[in-house]
């Protein structure tokens, strides 16, 4: 694409090119000389763009735009194409306002189930939030308006949000915080990435070269901009230098007189201040070119999707003696204030002014056959007497067939800015639940929340239990459908749901403290934990029932140059045309490095009808399987027999099978610090120093200073010693010259027998 727009900014002054690098205002950036400004909004599950200056804060009232469901319910489909079409209708709702790039998705990992922001989020694992991820940046960018993939990188609490550093070991970093961000800019190619507010290892996101510079563009090949979260950076000047290229929100000027300054004082390369001047004014022309005159909002439709997309989202988490779907002649009780006034999205920036609203009596009513009457139970403000609620509702269900019970959490109570404290539902709904129940064997529960939910006491007395999460504007309608079977339920967990808050595994150390989080658990978040540590979990990772049954057979594993290929056949054994989500998880036993047990690696949605089978077939992409050596900086497969399990969560695997996968070379390379056990492993050092080492352990040296024979047990300790501290058992007959001639010699020979 060519629009004049590089030879403009060379064109431009200085003073100019450093304005291209901060906004206009609240949400649209400089204009300067050819270069058209380009106006930002909102997201990731609706529009938020407001008239006139606006706020980033969702207190301002913004233009009407359909609330689609946010990434917590959005994820529960794991339906790559479904997300995809999201993406593509909030392009559309962008083109149809003006709005030129759409801030989202939030990768960001799901560190501890109190995340004030978790809402936003996908998952937490990486596979779930990457490939979901990519695909909502496809379908937006579809549509000729950018994304923002945000929030980079390691923004995992909202306490302490704009200081606080997320001090996270080299492994877990690459491995679980930065995949998914790996995944969406390689796969999807994202226009903007935004880094996040806080720090990471004590260094400012926005000022931090290795991240936005050395990894972003350098490894991961990033072409896009990158965007400060609104307010985030402190010195624009070091921020410009680390690679950041727009400052949000504009600061009238005086971050721009800064760069100019700091450029005349030798401070700040200009030809930094130029590039960054060109990746906005790139981004300012994809805008332009993209721009589509004459696309409207066709309200219906975008519902109408809404409600489609709601559907497969929500997650039937328990259904015993087959209480749902309901009876559509059945009376029917509904009780809880959140079936009359619905929690559908979370608070903060993301907050949508939503086009309409399904209440879910109302939808229930439209699909019951039989009479519904509802009582309010408890109320979210505390307001009413909590005891006669519940036993006008204990009256109304036990008059019913059945009884359906909204059980959840408050706006107030979960949102962008700060952490939720526990993770329990308010005592009166759990003791409301109990009073139904007693009354009503026949009664199914709906969950409305942000943030994961201690279930415990839910799972102990309810027999049915659907998972609604947040499912955008038309969740009320949605919810009536798998009620009632118009929907047969597909979604799955795209987290574990723990017995309670302590067995977490960032529970010691969150949200941390002195405006440093120490990240503990290392590689092991959400079900990696639990899997180690074999835990009992209330619903494990990637749950979810249907209203069919299905049965796996056949899994056939193939080693390739790019991964395993994994075949399996499902059958729908059932009577129900029905969805579902096979999931792919790899070990590797006796791994050399410390690995979860299993992991995700794959996953794919397959529709079947009563009695039909497919075989799916699923790359296990040979990425994917790496681990990050610190030792190389790089990384590495490991190579030797891999385990496959294939099933319907994370600890419901059906079907296993084994595949030998080729390992990438390794050679690190041997210092007088590599041990003596270093040496002996690797067949090139051992015969390229075998002689020398003979020579320096020989005539009973060793034997003497330790007064016994070189056994199995002082074998193992001798191993342990690096090679330099054994020079001193040589008598003198090798010194520390010779010894690295030797070492350096080794190396060369290895590096030779590998081709390097």
């Amino acid at each position: 694409m060519d629009l004049g727009i590089s030879t403009a900014v060379t064109d431009l002054t200085l003073a100019q090119r450093a304005a291209l690098g901060s906004g206009a205002d609240m949400w649209t950036t400089e204009a300067a000389g050819s270069v058209p400004p380009v106006r930002l909004a909102d997201g990731p599950h609706g529009l938020r763009t407001q008239a006139g200056t606006g706020d980033h804060l969702g207190i301002g009232a913004s233009v009407p735009a359909t609330c689609f469901p946010p990434a917590v319910g959005l994820s529960q489909s794991w339906d790559v194409a479904l997300v995809e079409q999201v993406g593509g209708a909030l392009g559309d709702e962008c083109q149809a306002q003006g709005v030129g790039v759409l801030l989202g998705p939030g990768v960001n990992i799901k560190r501890d189930p109190r995340g004030g922001r978790n809402f936003e989020y996908f998952s937490e694992d990486p596979l779930v939030s990457g490939v979901l991820g990519a695909a909502w940046v496809r379908g937006v960018q579809s549509r000729g308006v950018g994304t923002s993939l945000k929030h980079f990188a390691a923004n995992n609490a909202e306490h302490d949000r704009m200081r606080s550093s997320s001090d996270v070991d080299e492994r877990p970093l690459r491995e679980i915080y930065l995949r998914a961000f790996q995944r969406v800019v390689q796969d999807a190619r994202p226009w903007t990435v935004m880094c996040s507010y806080n720090r990471v290892n004590g260094v400012y996101a926005a000022e931090n070269r290795w991240l936005l510079t050395e990894v972003l563009r350098g490894e991961w090949g990033f072409d896009g901009a990158v965007v400060s979260d609104w307010g985030a950076v402190r010195d624009r000047v070091a921020a410009v230098a680390a690679g950041l290229d727009l400052e949000m929100p504009g600061g009238g000027g005086r971050t721009d007189a800064q760069v100019v300054t700091a450029v005349g004082a030798g401070a700040l390369d200009e030809a930094v201040v130029t590039r960054s001047a060109e990746r906005v004014a790139e981004l300012a022309g994809r805008v332009a070119a993209g721009r589509r005159d004459g696309v409207t909002l066709d309200e219906e439709q975008h519902h109408a999707l809404a409600r489609d997309v709601a559907g497969r989202c929500i997650v039937l988490l328990k259904n015993d003696d087959g209480v749902l779907p309901l009876a559509a002649e059945a009376s029917l009780a509904v009780i809880g204030e959140l079936a009359q006034v619905p929690r559908y999205q979370g608070g903060g920036s993301s907050h949508v002014n939503a086009t309409r609203v399904d209440v879910p009596l109302d939808e229930i009513r439209a699909l019951a056959g039989g009479a519904v009457e509802f009582a309010t139970g408890f109320t979210t403000d505390g307001s009413g007497d909590a005891g006669v609620l519940r036993d006008e509702a204990v009256r109304v269900a036990a008059a019913a067939d059945a009884a359906v019970v909204f059980l959840g959490l408050a706006a107030r109570q979960e949102s962008e800015g700060f952490d939720r404290e526990h993770i329990e539902l308010p005592a009166e709904q759990v003791d409301l639940l109990a009073a139904v129940v007693a009354v009503q064997p026949r009664t199914a529960v709906v969950l409305c929340h942000g943030g994961v939910l201690r279930l415990a006491p839910v799972a102990a007395v309810a027999p049915a239990v659907v998972d609604a999460a947040l499912l955008g504007q038309a969740a009320g309608g949605a919810v009536a459908d798998v009620l009632f079977g118009v929907v047969n339920p597909s979604g799955r967990l795209a987290e574990t749901v723990p017995l309670r808050l302590q067995d977490s595994p960032a529970y010691l150390a969150f949200p941390g403290e002195h405006s440093h989080v120490r990240y503990g658990e290392g590689l092991f978040v959400g079900y990696r934990w639990y899997d180690a540590r074999e835990m009992d979990v209330t619903f494990p990772f990637g749950h979810g029932l249907s209203y069919t049954t299905f049965e796996y057979a056949g899994l056939a594993l193939e080693a390739a140059a790019e991964g395993i290929r994994a075949r399996v056949t499902v059958t729908n054994t059932g009577r129900r045309a029905g969805r579902e989500v096979v999931q792919f998880y790899v070990g590797v036993p006796g791994s050399a490095v410390t690995r979860a047990m299993r992991e995700l690696k794959g996953f794919v949605v397959v529709d079947l009808a009563p009695g039909q089978g497919a075989t799916v077939d699923v790359l296990l992409r040979r990425d994917d399987l790496a681990y990050w050596d610190t030792r190389l900086d790089r990384w590495v497969v490991e190579g030797g027999a891999y385990e496959v399990w294939a099933g319907v969560s994370s600890r419901d695997l059906r079907v296993h099978g084994s595949v030998d996968v080729a390992g990438d070379p390794v050679h690190v390379p041997l210092t007088l610090d590599s041990t003596l056990g270093e040496v002996m492993a690797d067949p090139t050092a051992a015969a390229a120093l075998g002689q020398a080492l003979s020579g320096m352990l020989g005539g009973g040296a060793v034997a003497a200073a330790t007064g016994a024979d070189l056994g199995v047990d002082l074998a193992r300790m001798m191993a342990s010693i690096p090679l330099g501290r054994v020079l001193g058992f040589s008598g003198g007959q090798v010194g520390p010259e010779q010894l690295e001639q030797l070492l350096a010699a080794a190396n060369a020979a290895h590096d030779a027998d590998s081709g390097s």
